[in-house]
């Protein structure tokens, strides 16, 4: 079931398709399925303050719509863009009109609530707890870090998800069905509809809007049909989603670290290309590769780290597209190479000692002496020249802090370099000491 289209031909198509009743939802099966979480909720009409939380286009805003309908409540509806606290405190009154004269609750809709600073957030929090709002709020951002604890104690969270494939061409051939039952003498096959359905990358709002253009396109044709050409050039410069420094785009750069940390550079490509496509600065992803070279390969292969460096150098030379190449060929190496967080760990376990154990005194054998009176100090006395001894190496010698237990943060992995590494340290640290220094 529809609203109908009267006098509604200056409406965008993503409007005039808005569902009206929950079963012409498309997509979030995972809540609005029977017998869901949130579909049981609405069935008994249990209203209760929530946070939709979802790419754009997965229907946040119709979801709300359709909750208030359910729930018979009275629905305001505001933007966080545009939106203050004059605003809330008009919606509060508005409330407590609508439940003076009839006794009904009142659903306060909050776009965009993320751009709320926290005062602002603090606001209508009172209006939530006695009862006088129920408050739905709408956010492409992760709440946990956009929206203040008091708000989220409040609220529950529910996660809309990207609307597949097959959801959106399901959304285009209705709406499709739609026009022409409008008059719009264009057809639409589905291989067009598909190719639309790709290119909107999960955004129902997207699909529509390029479904209208293409629509307006079709109908100068003779015959009227929306062809796959006109799909496609409608399509053109659609980039995937990914939300510069937001979720995604933070998702993405995690993903892209774990597959070369788990020696996958099928998947690690896959990654770094979906941050290029969706317009990842390539210098951002190059830094991220040389921490992966330290953190993750180490001295278990150390011209991990050489590649990475190259790749920088090599984008700095060449820009985009071409420097981006030698980017993948540094995470593939990086992908295929031997693993070692050795580094890593001990770099960490020796932070945490230089943080928590004070400022521990510099051994005097090991002290600087480059003037008379710090000799006479005793700066540097009795320190072994490592090169003059057998191995190049002072066996007994202690470098740490006198105060200090010798550490053995550094655990090379048996992988790689690493294993030459182990078995040279365990060599050294098997040596006895000389018997002057016993």
């Amino acid at each position: 079931m529809f609203e109908p289209v009267t006098n509604l031909d200056s409406r965008p198509l993503a409007d005039r398709l808005r569902p009206q009743v929950l079963d012409d939802v498309v997509g979030q099966e995972h809540l609005l399925a029977p017998g869901k979480t949130l579909r049981r909720m609405l069935d008994g009409q249990h209203l209760h303050s929530m946070i939709l939380w979802g790419p754009p286009g997965t229907g946040k805003t119709t979801l709300a719509r359709l909750i208030a309908a359910s729930c018979a409540a009275e629905f305001i509806a505001l933007s966080a863009v545009m939106a203050g606290v004059k605003d809330i405190r008009a919606a509060v009154e508005q409330a407590q009109a609508v439940r003076a004269q009839s006794g009904r609750r009142t659903l306060l809709f909050l776009d965009e609530v993320h751009r709320f600073n926290k005062a602002q957030q603090d606001a209508f929090l009172p209006w939530v707890e006695d009862g006088t709002l129920v408050f739905i709020g709408a956010t492409t951002e992760n709440p946990s870090f956009e929206l203040n604890n008091a708000l989220l104690s409040r609220a529950r969270v529910y996660v809309l998800r990207a609307l597949h494939e097959q959801h959106l061409l399901k959304l285009l051939q209705r709406a499709v069905r739609l026009e022409q039952a409008r008059g719009v003498a264009v057809d639409a096959p589905t291989e067009a509809l598909e190719l639309i359905a790709t290119a909107a990358d999960g955004d129902g709002r997207r699909a529509l809007n390029m479904l209208e253009l293409a629509l307006d396109l079709a109908q100068a044709e003779t015959p009227a049909v929306l062809s796959a050409d006109i799909a496609k050039e409608v399509a053109v410069g659609s980039l995937r989603r990914f939300d510069n420094k937001g979720d995604a785009f933070y998702d993405q750069i995690s993903a892209l670290h774990k597959s070369v940390r788990g020696s996958d550079p099928d998947a690690a490509l896959y990654w770094l290309c979906r941050m290029l496509d969706g317009g990842c600065d390539p210098r951002y992803i190059a830094r991220r590769v040389l921490r992966m070279a330290s953190e993750d390969i180490g001295n278990a292969d150390p011209r991990g780290l050489t590649l990475a460096l190259e790749a920088c150098e090599v984008y700095e030379r060449l820009g985009s597209p071409e420097g981006e190449l030698a980017i993948a060929q540094a995470v593939v190496f990086l992908a295929c190479a031997a693993k070692s967080n050795a580094v890593y760990t001990a770099f960490n376990a020796a932070m945490q000692d230089a943080k928590t154990l004070g400022s521990l005194d510099v051994p005097m054998q090991l002290r600087n002496a480059p003037t008379r009176l710090m000799k006479e100090l005793g700066h540097g006395k009795g320190y072994r020249y490592a090169h003059e001894e057998p191995d190049a190496y002072a066996a007994g010698e202690k470098y740490f802090p006198d105060d200090m237990e010798s550490r053995h943060y550094y655990q090379p992995v048996l992988r790689g370099l690493e294993i030459k590494i182990a078995e040279a340290l365990e060599r050294l640290r098997g040596k006895k000491p000389t018997k002057s220094n016993e």
